[in-house]
């Protein structure tokens, strides 16, 4: 199969199994061409894209700018903070504006969950969604399980815990659906505030217990704790979650077997996970950074093949 089965990118809910093989697959030739002393290929020559970002973003925004150029695409940046969206315009407004000025593709991050569907039922052009509320944030599912495999081969019975704000994360819910299909378990771990109640409904475990969690585990997702989109105290201080849900390197060593540590950023030192344990030889959270380009590489070239069809 060299097509994806869908128009746009709005969450790994949509996508097969061999979707993801595929995007992989196209990722491991973008890895090598960004490794060569010129990293770019001139594939999107003709394509215009636009970056939406209605909240703030700096690693995923540069991420995607820099898979964009690196394909010769041409790149229209739009921050909701000095647009006309501060002046009351709608979502569909904005985007249709932006496509008056004939843009081939948008990547869009939004503070609403189901806004990039929401956008690819009703605009005329490809959509990919850069994290929409608490909902998904797909390419970063796609990345986080590309490093792995990479360190672990086939991910079929590999065991991967995501420990913290589970309720807030979109990351969980796109790494628990990316996971499974390929065919890993999956356990959540954190405070009982922040796990949501019927989670044990997506076919994942559940444990409150950090020590538990990481003997059971191959690999550790540490997010971090999401306090801007708290709106109440779900735990009673962050100096009492790092005790009990932080990762250290003296917990890291004493575990029966070595693990890899992984994190999606931006990295809480000393809170989720100390610096020593950021910085270890099990950590690749540098990797998982280099990674993201290739896999957003991957995601537009796959879609921009299907713009005109």
């Amino acid at each position: 199969m060299n097509n994806l089965s869908v128009e746009h990118l709005t969450g790994i809910k949509d996508l097969t199994k061999e979707d993801i093989e595929l995007i992989f697959k196209t990722a491991d030739s973008f890895k090598e061409v960004i490794n060569r002393p010129i990293k770019k290929v001139p594939s999107l020559r003709d394509i215009t894209i636009a970056n939406l970002f209605f909240e703030n973003s700096t690693r995923t925004r540069l991420s995607f700018e820099l898979a964009e150029k690196r394909l010769s695409a041409d790149v229209v940046n739009f921050s909701a903070s000095s647009s006309s969206v501060k002046k009351g315009e709608t979502l569909i407004d904005t985007v249709n504006n932006i496509l008056a000025m004939k843009v081939d593709m948008v990547v869009m991050r939004h503070p609403n969950p189901g806004a990039a569907k929401f956008l690819s039922e009703r605009v005329k052009t490809k959509v990919i969604n850069a994290g929409d509320g608490t909902h998904e944030h797909p390419t970063q599912a796609l990345l986080d399980a590309y490093s792995m495999r990479e360190k672990l081969g086939d991910l079929t019975g590999k065991k991967v815990v995501i420990v913290g704000d589970i309720l807030h994360s979109r990351v969980a819910l796109s790494n628990i659906y990316c996971l499974q299909k390929l065919g890993a378990e999956v356990m959540v771990c954190g405070p009982t505030t922040l796990i949501p109640k019927h989670i044990g409904e997506l076919g994942v475990l559940v444990e409150h217990n950090l020590r538990k969690a990481l003997e059971w585990c191959d690999v550790a997702n540490m997010l971090r704790i999401q306090l801007e989109r708290q709106d109440l105290k779900y735990f009673p201080s962050l100096r009492e979650y790092t005790m009990l849900f932080g990762l250290d390197k003296e917990m890291l060593d004493s575990l029966s077997k070595e693990i890899i540590v992984m994190h999606p950023g931006p990295i809480n030192r000393g809170v989720e996970i100390s610096s020593d344990v950021a910085d270890s030889k099990q950590s690749i959270i540098l990797q998982q950074v280099e990674n993201g380009v290739a896999i957003r590489m991957a995601v537009i070239y796959l879609l921009a093949s299907k713009i005109g069809r």
